[in-house]
């Protein structure tokens, strides 16, 4: 006979493993595993929305495409959460652009099936309204972040929420996708990085970021980590 565990094997999403058991086994059924590529795009700004990710590793961007093409990342997704939140407040088509940053898996859902089961009242409600409350936080954090903190900061900010979303010191990304979600020229990026490496914090090369000393990292941030580390932390107390 196969064990329980086996048939519901435990949600390595964390907003998933949050719900009650009974629940999550039984949306099961609806939720297919898929893998996420480098620069896949889940969804395109002002697109439609037919499905919600849930990402089991990797990690996805939030970004604002500006009419001249510009973008700007504005907020990130990894498996702390969920990608196409505006389903549960009742839209259809996304504002930004879904990005996948960092490959990895998630569990898709179908949008409809989803709207079902977020229903007020229902087991993934409340659980969806901290959630949403943490992502605009995260929002205003790097609103505030971008207008005042050096890019050095800003990216020792993206380093250590990504090294604690994928949970590996080595990191696959260039310097220029790095300069469009940090929404800076590239040369501002590798001069950046630059200072980085020389401290002895990170090493870099050929499209591969190695986080060397993390406490260094955490030392060189702005406050902004901090804040938002916490806030997601929070929701699952």
């Amino acid at each position: 006979m196969v064990a329980p565990q086996e048939l519901f094997p435990p949600a390595r999403n964390k907003l998933l493993a949050a719900m009650p058991r009974r629940e999550y086994e039984r949306l099961l059924p609806d939720l297919k595993p898929v893998t996420l590529t480098f620069e896949q795009i889940l969804y395109e700004a002002d697109g439609p929305m037919r499905h919600v990710y849930f990402p089991t590793s990797g990690m996805i961007s939030l970004v604002f495409v500006l009419h001249d093409g510009s973008e700007a990342e504005v907020g990130r997704v990894g498996n702390e959460g969920m990608v196409g939140l505006p389903v549960f407040l009742g839209v259809r088509t996304s504002h930004t652009r879904a990005l996948v940053q960092i490959p990895g898996e998630a569990l898709r859902m179908k949008a409809a099936i989803f709207q079902q089961e977020a229903r007020p009242g229902g087991p993934l409600t409340g659980l969806l309204l901290r959630y949403t409350q943490s992502l605009l936080r995260h929002v205003s954090q790097l609103t505030a972040c971008n207008s005042w903190h050096s890019i050095e900061q800003r990216l020792c900010r993206w380093l250590l929420i990504t090294h604690d979303r994928v949970q590996t010191d080595q990191i696959e990304i260039t310097q220029g996708f790095l300069a469009r979600m940090l929404g800076v020229h590239r040369q501002s990026v590798t001069l950046a990085a630059s200072r980085l490496q020389r401290a002895g914090l990170i090493r870099y090369r050929r499209g591969k970021l190695e986080i060397v000393d993390r406490q260094g990292l955490e030392a060189a941030c702005c406050e902004c980590y901090r804040a938002v580390k916490r806030e997601f932390e929070s929701l699952f107390v």
